[in-house]
């Protein structure tokens, strides 16, 4: 018998850095292009023009962009700090770093896949504004809260989520973890664009969240309801006031202001339930980390955010139970047409391993085995 003994086949692990093939590069922009053009269709066929509300095209970007410039020096001063071996690396180092990591075809990339991004959602936000004129006096309110009833054997699971969690501190820790979406959707993109394991990655998950838009705006029309709290306000009358609670407020407000007048500049609404797209987009960042071989820790984060948000949009009345359940769907829709459009496989592996570092691999970046 030979003493030399065979070793077992090492897990392939991706190659850190791929080039973004351009057909990655431009998923993007086609999502933005599309939803754009359907916003465009809808608002001439409402008679209403194009607008920006809450500064999703001005404002919110410019952060962003802002949050991936500082993430950027972040990732060459660390990268910079390892290859010189010092906590301050020299300029020479940074320059060279920065040249290597950081090319034109890297800028534009993640250049593109910002812009992309915030041009679908400012095409969102005019076609879930469009909705109650799209579809005038046809609401499905009753039809969805009577379809969670019969999920939950008779009970309504708003009442049920306020009986077990009662009606003080919960509601306010629920209004904090609900409003944290704002600010986890855009640091998720940065993130996944500046420090996932390649680039390629990055793009995919990019295209998957903006993909959400369209399908949830295409689920608001398809299916328009308000959400619990609009539909039986009663049953949230308990609630203290929180930044949630001055939230809905506000856009029945500016819901009341726009039906009255859709052709004022500045006026638009964001009401509307079916489907929850807080749901669908914190699922689409859970799946996506197993993906792009996040560590355990933000997994485990995520998956914590996910829950919470699910319980915050029955307990705060965003949501019927259905339309969290829709959520799920939309996601695992936006990852599927996302790996289409960039050509990026979604490997099963990823989900099985517990450490799914490098499992996530797509066409044109190679594989190596570990040694």
């Amino acid at each position: 018998m030979s003493a030399t003994r065979v070793a077992a086949s090492p897990a392939p692990v991706v190659v850190e850095d791929a080039q973004p093939s351009w057909r990655s590069m431009l998923a993007g922009p086609l999502v933005a292009a599309m939803t754009l053009a359907g916003a465009i269709v809808a608002a001439d066929s409402i008679g209403v023009e194009l607008r920006d509300p809450d500064g999703v095209a001005g404002r919110r970007l410019v952060w962003v962009v802002i949050l991936v410039l500082v993430l950027v020096g972040m990732d060459v001063f660390v990268r910079a700090a390892r290859r010189a071996q010092r906590k301050m690396p020299p300029r020479a180092v940074l320059a060279e770093v920065r040249a290597e990591r950081w090319t034109w075809r890297r800028g534009l990339a993640v250049g593109s896949a910002l812009v992309s991004f915030y041009i679908t959602y400012l095409a969102y936000r005019n076609l879930k504004s469009a909705v109650p004129l799209l579809r005038p006096d046809y609401l499905l309110d009753r039809q969805l809260a009577d379809l969670d009833r019969f999920l939950f054997l008779g009970s309504d699971p708003a009442e049920l989520t306020h009986a077990i969690f009662g009606t003080g501190a919960a509601a306010e820790v629920l209004s904090v973890i609900y409003l944290f979406y704002v600010l986890c959707v855009p640091i998720s993109l940065a993130v996944a664009l500046v420090f996932s394991a390649n680039l390629p990655g990055g793009l995919f998950y990019a295209t998957a969240a903006a993909l959400n838009w369209p399908i949830g705006a295409l689920s608001y029309i398809a299916l328009p309801a308000l959400g619990p709290v609009y539909y039986v306000p009663e049953d949230f009358r308990d609630l203290p006031v929180t930044e949630v609670s001055k939230l809905q407020g506000l856009m029945l407000d500016q819901r009341v202001e726009f039906l009255a007048d859709p052709s004022v500049t500045g006026t638009s609404q964001s009401i509307a339930a079916f489907a929850s797209l807080h749901v669908s987009v914190i699922l689409t960042a859970v799946l996506a980390a197993y993906l792009l071989g996040f560590g355990r820790r933000t997994r485990l984060g995520l998956w914590v955010l996910l829950w919470s948000s699910v319980l915050a949009t029955v307990y705060l009345g965003w949501h019927y139970v259905i339309d969290d359940v829709a959520g799920v769907a939309i996601a695992l829709l936006a990852l599927w047409l996302a790996s289409k459009l960039t050509g990026f496989r979604m490997d099963p592996r990823a989900f099985r391993s517990r450490k799914s570092r490098g499992r996530f691999s797509g066409r044109g970046s190679r594989s190596r085995p570990s040694v």
